[in-house]
């Protein structure tokens, strides 16, 4: 209640970020500022508030739906990376150079192209030029960046902070004015409760209000089975487990619900979002865990944060360090329509692209 009450402080600095963001649309808009569009599939997943909304796991749903189908490719910022420019994964890349998202989907999809450049508009041609056989590029977290026109636009936002009820920054976390949600062909409500009914789901769309070229879609959060971050041994833990959670990420509200339900206890060490482990919290992550009295005692954390905790093999190859995988759930039975939709636009500029 105090950090809320301080945040409505900030209202007149989030008037003058607004009326900057509006400035900039503005331009955008009676095309004083250029969007350039390409003649390509470009598929943009993002969002309007900081973070927490889901949109790595929906870069990997989409990199499932269409890499058996299609030669497909994800372009990322490369946020905290330590190196400039325009840069494709090879088998001796590491976070630091390519960011922690980026070299998720690289260890995961090792046959798909994945690329970083921190201006889109230059690195998508860099991209095709490198990989020509590249049918249609995933643009990660770059609604707000609109230099560059996609195709199709896929908007997120979590179901218990909906953009229509959130504040732009400071004082909120919108970095984005709720107007530009309209640019969207897709809006997904993610991280949703599983037995979310009709009813409250045409209480939502309406308050979204869409647009006639817009559809609603909602996901829940689907954890899959833990494993090594070394080893890529799995296990189902007991309700007898404790777990010491260690996660550096926007939004840990579900996995902590998820633990409550399933686990006997857990401890948390929580870390800023992208946040880089050095030695120090490899100090602190053994200390912690070495304060559990248990005989079932595991470190948990997240696919993001293992990534950022390769480096550290020697240091923690032998202790109980498991990583919790996400997906996105469809619910109403709405994932075939979805994956439809996303088909049926690439294949449109397939046609386009065929026919001169």
């Amino acid at each position: 209640m105090l950090l809320r009450s301080f945040r409505y402080l900030l209202l007149p600095f989030s008037f003058i970020y607004g009326g900057i963001v509006w400035l900039r649309n503005w331009l955008f808009d009676k095309n004083y500022f250029k969007s350039i569009p390409f003649n390509f599939p470009l598929i943009c997943v993002g969002n309007l508030a900081v973070g927490g909304t889901g949109k790595t796991p929906m870069v990997e749903y989409l990199i499932r739906l269409l890499k058996n189908n299609f030669n497909a490719a994800t372009l990322s910022r490369g946020y905290k990376r330590k190196t400039k420019g325009f840069g494709i994964a090879n088998e001796n890349t590491t976070a630091l150079e390519i960011g922690d998202e980026p070299m998720q989907f690289h260890k995961k999809f090792p046959d798909v192209t994945v690329a970083v450049g921190e201006e889109r508009l230059v690195a998508i041609p860099q991209l095709l030029q490198e990989k020509p056989g590249t049918e249609v590029i995933i643009l990660d977290d770059a609604f707000q960046h609109r230099s560059v026109k996609a195709g199709l636009n896929i908007l997120l936002t979590e179901y218990k902070d909906l953009y229509t009820r959130d504040f732009l920054m400071p004082a909120g976390d919108l970095r984005d004015v709720r107007r530009s949600a309209k640019r969207a062909e897709i809006i997904i409500v993610t991280k949703c409760k599983p037995n979310l009914t009709e009813t409250e789901r045409e209480k939502i769309i309406e308050e979204l209000d869409p647009a006639a070229h817009q559809t609603v879609y909602f996901t829940q959060i689907e954890y899959g089975t833990p494993y090594h971050l070394f080893s890529k041994r799995e296990i189902n833990f007991s309700h007898n487990a404790d777990i010491l959670l260690v996660c550096g990420i926007a939004s840990p509200g579900p996995l902590k619900e998820f633990l409550t339900a399933r686990v006997h206890s857990y401890d948390m060490l929580r870390y800023q979002d992208h946040h880089i482990f050095d030695s120090d919290d490899l100090t602190e992550i053994k200390k912690q865990f070495g304060k559990i009295k248990s005989s079932e005692k595991l470190i948990l954390t997240t696919e993001k944060d293992g990534v950022r905790m390769q480096k550290f093999e020697n240091e923690l190859a032998d202790f109980p360090l498991y990583v919790l995988p996400i997906r996105h759930s469809f619910l109403f039975n709405e994932a075939a329509r979805f994956d439809q939709q996303v088909i049926d636009f690439i294949n449109c500029y397939k046609k386009k692209i065929e026919h001169g």
